[in-house]
Order: structure tokens, then sequence, then C-alpha cells
């Protein structure tokens, strides 16, 4: 009977058709026996953050020891509310490619500018023009000729100049004083080879673009994440040993890398190698001689999270600005309640 307490309280389990235990139930009163009421000092104990994989762009890390609430804030607050630069303002001097005007405007507004947010200021309102503080301008100016020398071919790479208009493009004008705070190559589109229109001999594109800081929530371009997300460990336990053609049986059930054969007594033995690989599709439950050997659940309180950045600032720095977003929006919380309690 404890067991099956324990396991509603700590895991989420899967059937064959639906879920068991998925609401939250580590609140004061709940069980019997158990003290659920809230402990900072019993929180930092259990609470901890295991880097799993860092690359330039991409994050995977494990939240371990809090509730499903604090994740999604994490997940939340990474898409919507970490601000980044990006394009606001597209003036267009000559545009004689096909590409509407408007059209060319969104383009260019999704294109990921690397620009530390950290070092500007948000425009004030009813400020049209910005300042060095504030703001970041780009020229693009590209005029599509033929090429001379090109003989004997059909490809428009060789035929024109100039005829794939990208991001190598841009040409970054410095605001006020701010060639002498950032040098050549500070800010930049994060990618060079972005296209963004293609043009034939005599078309040209004469533009200037003008960047601001802003947040996710108010256009998905300020975002700085391509993806963040967040699921639950599973965890595959075998109620009992499954050897010889039922293990290779449930190996072919799951993931490459989450079941592995192993000999044990002489026969072929199946072993839970890494839980974490699974996908949770439940192809087990299909098989009857095999739904009755395996209990599928995922642990309530660890999240395997996974950030990619759009490559503005590394997805560490992300994490790390997102619990400062948190922080702040707690701190806010509290000072509200402390003046709400004051007045009355």
């Amino acid at each position: 009977m404890e067991n099956r307490i324990h396991d509603s309280r700590t895991r989420v389990t899967l059937l064959e058709h639906g879920l068991e235990n998925v609401n939250s139930t580590d609140f004061p009163g709940a069980y019997n026996g158990y003290d659920d009421t809230w402990n900072q000092r019993k929180f930092e104990k259990n609470f901890r953050v295991d880097v799993v994989k860092m690359g330039d762009d991409e994050l995977e890390f494990d939240m371990i020891g809090i509730d499903a609430a604090i994740a999604n804030a994490f997940r939340r607050i990474l898409l919507s509310e970490v601000p980044t630069m990006a394009i606001e303002k597209v003036y267009i001097y000559n545009n004689t490619s096909i590409i509407q005007d408007e059209v060319l405007s969104h383009r260019l507004g999704l294109i990921p500018i690397k620009a530390d947010p950290r070092l500007f200021e948000y425009r004030s309102d009813g400020d049209t023009e910005g300042t060095a503080e504030d703001t970041i301008e780009f020229q693009l100016k590209v005029k599509c000729t033929k090429n001379s020398h090109a003989k004997d071919t059909t490809d428009p790479d060789e035929l024109y100049k100039d005829h794939k208009v990208t991001t190598k493009h841009f040409k970054w004008i410095p605001v006020g004083k701010q060639s002498e705070i950032f040098k050549e190559g500070d800010i930049r589109p994060v990618n060079d080879d972005i296209l963004i229109a293609k043009l034939r001999p005599g078309q040209e594109l004469d533009l200037k673009l003008r960047c601001v800081k802003g947040l996710g929530k108010d256009h998905a371009k300020f975002s700085p994440v391509a993806t963040a997300s967040y699921r639950l460990l599973p965890e595959i336990t075998l109620l009992q040993p499954v050897v010889n053609h039922l293990a290779e049986k449930l190996k072919n059930c799951f993931s490459p890398g989450v079941i592995e054969i192993k000999k044990v007594n002489g026969q072929n033995t199946a072993d839970v190698k890494s839980a974490r690989h699974d996908t949770c599709s439940r192809e087990v439950f299909r098989h009857d001689d095999l739904k009755d050997l395996v209990r599928l659940s995922r642990v309530r309180d660890h999240f395997i999270f996974s950030v990619e950045s759009t490559g503005v600032l590394p997805p560490d720095i992300l994490v790390t600005e997102a619990v400062r977003v948190l922080m702040g929006k707690c701190r806010t919380f509290l000072t509200e309640l402390s003046e709400a309690s004051g007045a009355t």
C-alpha cells in the first residue's frame, strides 16, 4: 500500500489506453504520514540542475526537484520574456525586386541579429529616431548585374552577380559613438547566408534597417530561442525477467539504446540501459506476451529541458537571464503583497 501511495506521489503512470496519477498531490494533508508542508531547507537539499549537453546553440539540462508550474514558467519566459534586438523599421528607398515591400520587411524582421541586448536600452515611447543606447542601424544596398565573363551556362550563379541577396550584404552603420564601443563584427546578423531575395539584372534593393530591443510576447521576432521545451524523465521497470526471444522482441519495442541484451546464467536477458532515450510510444502494450512484463512511468519532478538558441546569445546565458526574469517577477509580487497587507 505504501509503495502504491509513493508511486502516485512521485510518478505519472503510462497505461495502455491512458495516464494515471497526472495531478500533483504533494500538498499538505493529501496523504497520512507524509509531511508536504513547504520547507526551504528541504527544497534546497533536493533541488539540483544537471547539465547533460551544451554546445554553441543547444543546451540540454535536467531540472530536478521542482513543480511543473515552475518548469513551465522557465519555458514561457525563455520564449517570450528574455529580450533581444530585432529589425523594427525598414526604410525602403528603392525596391525593384518581385517581392512586395511589406513581405520583404517581414522577412527582414525575422532575421536574428547578433547583438547583446544587455548592452542596449528599451526605446522610449514616442521616440522615432532612436539613440546609440537603444538603436542599431544597417544598410542593405544591392544591385544585380550580368556577368560578362559567363559563357555556355544557364546557371544563375554564373550568369549574374549579386542575384542572391543574403545577410552578408548587411552593412552596419554605427549610431552616435557606437564605433568606439563595438568593433567590426560585434554587431551583425547571426548568419551571413540567410536568403532574403533573388534579383535579375537591373533589379536592386536600397534599404535602411533599424533594430530595437523587444520581447517575444510582443512579436515572435524578438524571441531568443528557436525552441525551448521540457519533458518528464521516462522510467521503465521490468516486472520480471524477460529472456531469449521475448528479450529481443522487447528491445525492438523501444527506441535504440533504451533496452540492451545481456547474458545472465546463459540466457539472453533484457535490461534497461537508458530509459532517458525512450519516447514513451507505448508500443510494448500492443503485444499480449509483453505488456504485463513492463511498467512505464515518468518521474513527476524530473524535467529534461532542451533549449536551442537562435544564436543571439549562448543557450546557457539565455537560461541564466530567464532565472533573473523570474526572480524579478517574484520580488515584484512580494512587494505588492507587502503593500497590500500594509494598506489593510
